[in-house]
């Protein structure tokens, strides 16, 4: 069997077949129904003809007058005036009977002087169908009244058609009805013809079990790849879900798909760049869980746009590899700089040794071990969790090895708070590397010395840090701006996507109930305010 097709015929062959199928049994159906309405109508019609033509013979003067006062020239009368109508209304016979119910009218000469078979003349006009001598036939009844007494019933008119008459005048009528039938057919087959042909140029010529193999490998594929997808129609609806997707942006397992995009995906960066308002390839955006690297790419077929798809890659776990790589590469070059800054402090203690400087060498370290030392102490003295102090003294080698100074404000103190380490630790690691970007990077002034201020203080209503700069600062307008996923005024440097640093801080800021505020204009001020935990 050729490939797409099912049972030796083509899906579209097989619509048409099924639709003109269909139109046959409709039309043939409906003809012969409206065939028994017609011949019903029809049969009423004559009916009709016949009670009103004998009608009109029984209220004919001469006819009335010879039935009620009989001579011998009234039969031949009576039978002249029966002949007329019959020829003129082309029925099959018109009867007058007297009182007596005696024929005085009949096609059948023989019968005229008989009496009829019916025991009683009608009292009323009457129609029915009669199985009479001349055969079975249309029969119109109605009496008969004197000229003198309009009450005095004196006789009956009877006028028939014989029913084969009928049939044929009907048969006659239905060829012209079979004419247009057919049209309809025809018209209905093209339809369907048409309606086939369409179909198969929406499918894009695929036949059923195409289609089928088509949808299931999409669900194999679609629920089985690690990477979340998401596509749209033209108008923005959601069309499909894989569960990666859902699991990523936190959807409902049955949800989503029929709606638009702003009813699935609350407003912010990630909604602009699902919907395409913010282009780009591999666009990097935080969820509160996760971070996404986002793909969005247009559906064309035929030349005509179908929507979009878009693709999700979870880089959480990646970036912060990238980050802890980062951190600790920084914390290697302060490390590789303390030794170089270290050797060089031997060679002039050495120096200072061999030219019998002993206790010149001697106030050189001291001076040096108390500076270090006094910085430390200082650190210890105000802040009480042993990790910050780490965090500090660290990014202080780091400060002295890009020459930049860091300073402690004059009102830090933290006592133990295990509850929010972490988050502290996270939160001004970030900005203090922010702050030593901004003083010692491209378009700083080298005559100019970098310094960033650091504090932190605790009281009854929570906890507040500030990290403050002396570099070129935030632009005006930018200071809601700076903690959107993405933004960055520094170039990439390898793998590590800029922008996410403060990205990261405001959301942890946010989850943990707090605010972050920046300040426009040279010399940044980042102020992070947590409030205290309550019970």
């Amino acid at each position: 069997m050729r490939r797409g097709v099912i049972g030796g015929r083509k899906l579209s062959n097989q619509i048409l077949a099924s639709q003109v199928s269909i139109l046959l049994a409709v039309v043939l159906v409906g003809f012969a129904l409206f065939a028994r309405q017609e011949r019903h109508q029809v049969d009423h019609q004559y009916m009709d003809e016949a009670l009103q033509i004998a009608q009109t013979v029984a209220d004919t003067p001469e006819v009335r007058g010879c039935i009620e006062f009989p001579s011998a020239d009234c039969d031949g009368t009576l039978q002249g005036i029966a002949t007329r109508i019959q020829t003129d209304t082309s029925t099959d016979y018109v009867v007058i009977v007297d009182a007596g119910g005696v024929r005085h009218t009949h096609p059948k000469r023989e019968l005229v002087g008989r009496r009829i078979e019916e025991s009683a003349l009608v009292t009323k006009p009457d129609v029915r169908f009669d199985h009479g001598i001349v055969g079975d036939s249309v029969n119109g009844r109605v009496p008969l009244y004197s000229r003198l007494d309009p009450t005095e019933q004196i006789g009956e008119v009877s006028v028939g058609r014989r029913v084969a008459d009928v049939a044929t005048i009907f048969t006659s009528q239905l060829p012209s009805y079979a004419a247009w039938f057919g049209v309809a057919l025809g018209v209905g087959t093209l339809a369907s013809y048409v309606l086939a042909r369409r179909l198969k140029k929406r499918t894009f010529g695929l036949e059923l079990d195409e289609i089928a193999k088509l949808l299931q490998e999409r669900e194999a594929v679609l629920h089985g790849i690690r990477e979340g997808m998401i596509a749209f129609d033209r108008a923005g609806r959601v069309t499909m879900v894989n569960d990666e997707a859902r699991r990523l942006l936190g959807l409902p397992m049955f949800g989503g798909v029929g709606g638009f995009l702003e009813d699935v995906v609350p407003p912010g960066r990630l909604q602009d760049v699902l919907s395409g308002e913010i282009g780009g390839q591999d666009e990097v955006v935080l969820t509160d869980e996760h971070c996404l690297t986002v793909n969005r790419m247009p559906v064309t077929l035929a030349g005509r746009p179908h929507g979009a798809v878009v693709t999700l890659r979870d880089r959480t776990e990646l970036s912060g590899l990238l980050r802890e790589l980062d951190s600790v590469t920084s914390l290697t070059d302060a490390l590789r700089a303390q030794q170089h800054e270290f050797s060089n402090r031997m060679h002039t203690v050495a120096g200072l040794l061999e030219l019998g400087e002993s206790e010149e060498a001697l106030a050189y370290l001291t001076d040096l071990s108390g500076a270090e030392e006094a910085f430390a102490e200082s650190v210890r003295a105000r802040i009480a969790p042993p990790v910050l102090v780490g965090l500090i003294l660290a990014k202080a080698a780091v400060a002295g090895e890009r020459g930049v100074e860091l300073e402690l404000t004059d009102d830090t103190w933290l006592g133990d708070t295990p509850d929010k380490v972490q988050a502290l630790t996270t939160i001004l690691g970030n900005l203090i590397d922010n702050a030593f970007d901004a003083v010692s990077g491209p378009g700083v002034d080298p005559g100019k010395p970098g310094r960033v201020l650091v504090g932190i203080v605790e009281d009854d209503d929570g906890i507040t840090l500030r990290v403050a700069d002396n570099g070129p600062g935030i632009p005006a307008g930018a200071a809601e701006t700076v903690f959107t996923d993405g933004f960055t005024t520094k170039p990439a440097t390898g793998p590590l996507r800029r922008g996410l640093g403060l990205a990261l801080v405001h959301r942890l800021v946010q989850r943990l109930g707090g605010s972050i505020t920046a300040s426009e204009g040279p010399g940044a001020v980042f102020t992070v305010r947590l409030r205290a935990r309550t019970s």
